[in-house]
């Protein structure tokens, strides 16, 4: 069993001279999920090496069994330092792709072609797709065939407006992952904001926010066929 891992390779929150990248939570819980299974993690991002870490998601109140076990796995964080290329690696080899979130994939994995066309990839052969809070941004661009959105019909969540409103950063990303997933004919539902909040249409698997990162995994665990 082998799971991709894509993580965002943009640190720039915007114009505010502020910090961003991946969340920390919505990559150490479900980097244990696939572990744990016995599934080889493979972990990739635009750039390669070291992906940029929110530091926002690095503080004390943020922190979770799987942060606290990440800071105490060497090989772990070794992995994470020398991230392989994302447009090194194809659908073909892998049972499963896995986006996580924080507010970096806003800006870099949104637009990014590679990821698009490995993303469109993944759904054509019909494997899972799973994704967490700011990730399913990745489906901004992204078609089925006949040129449809991905999205359009499917049921779909991921970081809420209300969300959005409460960190204080409407006016700073460069658009609204729940506006942009209805604009593009994403059947959007979500939960009451930092609620574990998790949707699945066939092997398309959405996270609401933080607290949804493990049961997503786990659901994504579940489509890989034994």
């Amino acid at each position: 069993m082998k799971i991709l891992m894509v993580l965002t390779s943009h640190d720039k929150l915007g114009n505010t001279g502020k910090k961003t990248g991946f969340w920390l939570e919505e990559f150490a819980a479900p980097y244990y999920v696939f572990k744990d299974a016995g599934a080889q993690v493979i972990l990739v991002s635009p750039k390669g090496g070291q992906p940029p870490l929110d530091p926002k998601s690095d503080e004390p109140d943020f922190q979770t069994d799987a942060t606290l076990r990440f800071r105490q796995d060497p090989a772990a964080q070794q992995a994470l330092a020398n991230t392989g290329k994302l447009a090194n690696v194809q659908e073909a080899d892998f049972d499963a792709v896995f986006y996580p979130g924080g507010h970096g994939p806003l800006w870099d994995l949104a637009e990014d072609k590679d990821s698009i066309s490995l993303i469109e990839a993944f759904y054509g052969a019909d494997k899972p797709v799973g994704a967490v809070c700011h990730a399913p941004a990745i489906f901004r661009h992204t078609r089925r065939k006949g040129g449809h959105p991905l999205v359009s019909g499917k049921s779909v969540t991921g970081f809420s407006n209300s969300e959005e409103e409460a960190v204080g950063l409407v006016d700073v990303v460069p658009f609204l992952v729940e506006d942009m997933l209805k604009d593009r004919g994403g059947n959007y539902s979500s939960e009451d904001d930092w609620a574990p909040y998790v949707v699945v249409d066939g092997k398309l698997v959405t996270g609401q926010n933080p607290a949804s990162s493990e049961d997503v995994a786990q659901t994504l665990m579940g489509m890989i066929p034994v």
